[in-house]
């Protein structure tokens, strides 16, 4: 339990969308193909949220100051559904949908298995055994260096407002990110 100085300590919360068809085939999921979620999907958010989301809970809209969101229908449907009609145009100013946000750029990776993958960078003569995106990035993709940048974006944003609040100066300067697709 945070001791009482630090229970105002500003948050990011990290909300990882629903499930998509190729999440359940395992194909890789990134920002080219605008995958939408499935009905399993809807329902595992919307029942997070009521877990999770309103007055006095973990997150609390009253305590946000900024959501990105991933402008990917799938982080769009997610932030929808976490949040009621009437609490969504509360926070209307608060929410920036940014690229910076979006899904890691797969490429020639898109939609494929992890086997699909390395069977494909084997043909290519490229590393397939230890193959890492972290590491390698993706052909025809991005490499691990241009999502750093974007992300860093982000997280300069963030740090610039939580650095006067770090005392619990504020309580409503909380951050919310909705996107993230992890290979």
């Amino acid at each position: 339990m945070a001791a009482d100085k630090d229970a105002g300590t500003p948050r990011v919360f990290l909300v990882r969308h629903g499930q998509t068809e190729w999440t359940i085939n395992g194909r890789w999921t990134g920002s080219t193909a605008d995958i939408p979620l499935t009905q399993f999907g809807e329902s595992q958010i919307s029942s997070s949220a009521q877990q999770l989301v309103g007055p006095g809970k973990l997150i609390d809209p009253e305590d946000l100051a900024l959501v990105f969101v991933s402008p990917m229908q799938r982080a769009r449907k997610t932030f929808e559904l976490m949040f009621e009609p009437a609490t969504r145009e509360s926070l209307r100013a608060k929410v920036d949908f940014t690229k910076d946000l979006v899904e890691w750029g797969y490429g020639d990776y898109e939609g494929l298995s992890t086997a699909e993958i390395k069977q494909l960078r084997e043909q290519r003569g490229l590393n397939a055994k230890d193959f890492d995106v972290f590491k390698h990035g993706c052909e025809g993709g991005e490499s691990p260096e241009q999502v750093t940048e974007r992300v860093d974006k982000l997280i300069m944003k963030i740090r610039e407002l939580h650095a006067p609040n770090m005392h619990g100066e504020n309580e409503a300067c909380n951050v919310l990110l909705v996107s993230f697709h992890g290979a």
